[in-house]
């Protein structure tokens, strides 16, 4: 039997320590992903980077004593060359620009779902397999490289246990729709179950083909909704 693929150890940053249980859940649910420790401040992340060595950082940026971004050049002065996923409230354009400038590989606005942070992670995961087992002789060896860092899955390469067949059912819904759907009238629409549309719909978001909105009622968790990005 060949060994499975290698461990990717995570540090978790995040000041609320339930919002951080629950980051920690959602890794520890992805393989080959595994939470190797958890800091609520700067000073702490750094201190842990140095002693826990982890492989990828998911960092919160409202952290008590620096902004999280501030915390990248001071893991790199330190020689650490773990990658960067940010994980943030933060919508301002320049804190996003900042944040691509310090080279994350990732930016995932709160709040989420686990399927959107499924599919980023997996996306990391086979980034990070292309980069340590690739062999550059060529120009074309360097652009196959690099393509996966900011492209998204190819077309057709659907996640497993996904159609092609119910993905165009949802595209077509999607592009269809007077305005936005949430993952129920999506369901309702293209005669499926909500979990399956919900799955599809989260797989198109995080693919950059789909755009995601809040919808708040009087009470609950807010309703999210999708419209095809044009």
């Amino acid at each position: 039997m060949s060994p499975g693929p290698a461990a990717i150890d995570v540090l978790v940053v995040d000041d609320d320590f339930m919002v951080a249980r629950v980051h920690r859940t959602f890794v520890e649910r992805v393989e080959p992903f595994r939470v190797v420790g958890v800091a609520s401040t700067g000073e702490q992340a750094a201190a842990a980077v140095d002693e826990l060595r982890p492989d990828l950082v998911l960092l919160d940026l409202y952290l008590p004593d620096v902004f999280g971004l501030d915390v990248i050049p001071r893991l790199r002065t330190a020689g650490h060359d773990c990658d960067v996923m940010v994980i943030s409230a933060a919508r301002e354009a320049d804190t996003v620009r900042g944040a691509a400038r310090h080279g994350v590989v990732d930016y995932l606005l709160k709040p989420f779902e686990f399927e959107e942070l499924r599919s980023r992670l997996q996306r990391y995961a086979a980034q990070r397999g292309r980069l340590l087992t690739a062999v550059v002789q060529s120009q074309a060896d360097v652009d196959r490289v690099l393509a996966g860092a900011s492209a998204p899955p190819a077309a057709g390469a659907l996640p497993k246990g996904m159609s092609v067949e119910t993905a165009d059912l949802i595209e077509r819904t999607l592009r269809a729709a007077d305005g936005t759907l949430s993952a129920t009238e999506c369901a309702t629409l293209a005669g499926i179950s909500r979990v399956s549309a919900r799955r599809y719909l989260e797989y198109f978001h995080a693919t950059g083909t789909a755009d995601v909105s809040l919808r708040y009622g009087v009470a609950g968790r807010p309703e999210r909704r999708y419209s095809w990005r044009v």
